[in-house]
């Protein structure tokens, strides 16, 4: 990095920082502090939410997911559009309508304490997983490629985040998304316009989006019923519709977000806004890591992409033989050069020519086979090695060819992405501390300065214990999906007991505690038999399922039991 990228890297999050503080400090009761004072507008709102999701690990992996396997992850975001739309027309309204705090205050009303306090514990163990993962994924990504601290960058991210953050609760979250949002968006907008103009003289949009193509890089919609298939329309549209019900119905990191809106109205403008805008977001992010890989059919490739690997070859008995495959996927690099600028001459003169293509899927074939032989050394050098190199792809290509200045704003949208959604979470762990939990078992009358000083404290511990499990987290096949991983295991259930809530009066509280138990124990028993066991990314079951599987587990279990073992019981309060 040079001076520059230093001085662009460091202004950037220094005035988001700053212009967070500035903004938004004194807070004096618990409604400016958890809810904004309901103050945002549906814009804001909107702005924060896509943030909020839009962590540094969409930034770091959903480039590198789309290089190595295509097009196919964005199936995963299919169902959000028609979730944000049953939120709009039935959470929001009644949220809105009960004055809560938190997703979890309306379960006390609906139900009982318990049902409250188990769906908010169930919150605070994935989200508090969650968000030790928003820090550490560009930690250990820029640790890697910089030669930065890891403990150290873990620090510099949690504590810049807990500064804000602890200052001005969810208003400074909200107006710094704001900022982040636009160097996030302005940063990715202006590497896919690079990329494009970095690609050979005579070559086209559409001869990049062929060449993609012929390597299986553009299938974006795959019709089969295969349960083992992660990324399918039908798993976009059940499982991905459940996910995003319960991400952004039901966790407060996303239900704060809109709970400060001015008004229902607001609120509901702002996530249809989200709903608009989010799938076209992700497209680009995808799309820009089809080009990347269309840059690196023309451009020097490494075996892998993570540079510790390299480190640790070398290092080993193994060098010698890794750097004959080396030597190999240079040749290779040459002659998919060659070829694809053959196939490009051809297209030029609108002429698909089958013969090319079939030697683009032949050499990429070779690539693969020079590349996971690379693997196996790599495990052999060390088994404690991360051969999965999905998460290095972009940053490996800002570093090295993108040019000074604009590799700061790069990492300052990484960092600003992960400090968005950290930011998010610590506020929604710190409210839902202090008032599904704190607020709620303490017996004495008590000022709201106290329960904003409680609130946050609370901030202060979740920064911790957020550090902390970054520094001691470890790489999964690809971050995006171990984020989304955790989020399914416990999403399901939670849904579950807020759509019973609303829909299914005659369902009263113990019915729906027991079911939930039982629905997150089944989860978690589904879970290690279908996928956890299968670490070589054979998994018996794609992980979307399971947020379907524990929605329907917990509702159907609780109307069963209400009309088996309650059915005697008072009818429901709502």
């Amino acid at each position: 990095m040079q001076l520059f990228d230093w001085i662009v890297l460091i202004v950037t999050l220094l005035f988001i920082v700053i212009y967070g503080v500035w903004k938004t400090k004194g807070s004096k009761n618990v409604e400016d502090y958890i809810l904004g004072n309901n103050e945002t507008p549906w814009y804001t709102v909107g702005l924060s939410v896509m943030a909020t999701q839009a962590s540094a690990i969409t930034f770091l992996s959903t480039p590198g997911q789309a290089y190595h396997d295509g097009m196919g992850f964005i199936q995963f975001y299919f169902g959000l559009p028609i979730a944000m739309v049953v939120i709009c027309l039935t959470f929001i309204p009644l949220y809105h309508k009960y004055k809560v705090y938190t997703a979890y205050e309306y379960l006390e009303k609906r139900f009982d304490l318990k049902t409250r306090s188990l769906a908010a514990i169930l919150f605070l163990v994935q989200r508090g997983l969650g968000t030790g993962l928003t820090i550490y994924a560009p930690s250990i990504i820029l640790s890697a490629l910089l030669g930065w601290n890891l403990t150290l960058m873990n620090i510099v991210i949690g504590v810049l985040v807990i500064i804000y953050t602890f200052s001005g609760g969810t208003k400074a979250v909200n107006v710094t998304q704001k900022q982040q949002m636009f160097v996030i968006m302005m940063g990715m907008f202006t590497t896919f316009l690079l990329i494009l103009y970095y690609l050979p003289n005579d070559m086209t949009f559409s001869n990049a989006l062929h060449i993609a193509g012929a390597n299986d890089k553009m299938n974006i919609v795959d019709f089969s019923f295969d349960p083992e298939e992660k990324y399918t329309i039908w798993s976009g549209l059940t499982g991905g519709f459940f996910l995003a019900l319960a991400y952004f119905g039901t966790d407060q990191s996303q239900v704060g977000r809109y709970l400060s809106g001015k008004s229902v109205r607001e609120s509901q403008m702002g996530l249809i806004m989200n709903g608009l805008l989010k799938v076209p977001m992700q497209f680009l992010i995808l799309l820009t890591g089809v080009m990347v890989f269309v840059f690196f059919q023309f451009n020097p490739v490494p075996l892998n992409f993570n540079p510790n690997n390299k480190i640790s070859i070398d290092k080993s008995e193994y060098k010698e033989e890794y750097q004959v495959l080396e030597k190999k996927l240079e040749a290779l690099s040459e002659d998919k050069k060659v070829i694809n600028l053959l196939y490009i001459d051809q297209l030029n003169q609108d002429y698909d020519n089958p013969t090319l293509r079939k030697e683009l899927v032949a050499l990429s074939s070779k690539e693969k086979d020079l590349r996971d032989h690379a693997k196996e050394l790599i495990q052999k050098a060390d088994d404690r090695n991360e051969t999965n190199d999905k998460d290095y792809v972009f940053f490996h290509f800002i570093l090295h060819y993108l040019p000074k200045g604009l590799i700061g704003l790069l990492l300052a949208v990484i960092i600003s992405a992960a400090m968005s959604s950290t930011a998010s979470g610590l506020n929604a762990l710190a409210s839902t501390t202090a008032i599904d939990i704190y607020k709620r078992n303490v017996k004495a009358e008590k000022n709201e300065t106290h329960y904003v000083n409680v609130t946050k404290f609370f901030t202060l511990f979740w920064g911790i214990v957020a550090i902390l499990f970054a520094s001691i987290g470890t790489l999964f096949e690809n971050l995006i999906q171990l984020v989304n991983i955790v989020g399914s295991i416990f999403y399901g259930t939670v849904l579950g007991i807020f759509l019973v809530g609303f829909y299914i009066k005659f369902v009263q509280a113990k019915a729906i505690f027991y079911s939930a138990v039982l629905s997150q124990i089944a989860i978690f028993v589904i879970y290690y038999f279908t996928i956890f066991i299968y670490p070589s990314g054979e998994e018996k079951l794609g992980y979307l399922w399971l947020n379907f599987i524990g929605a329907m587990l917990t509702i159907v279990m609780s109307m069963m039991m209400q009309f088996l073992f309650f059915r005697n019981k008072a009818t429901a309060q709502i």
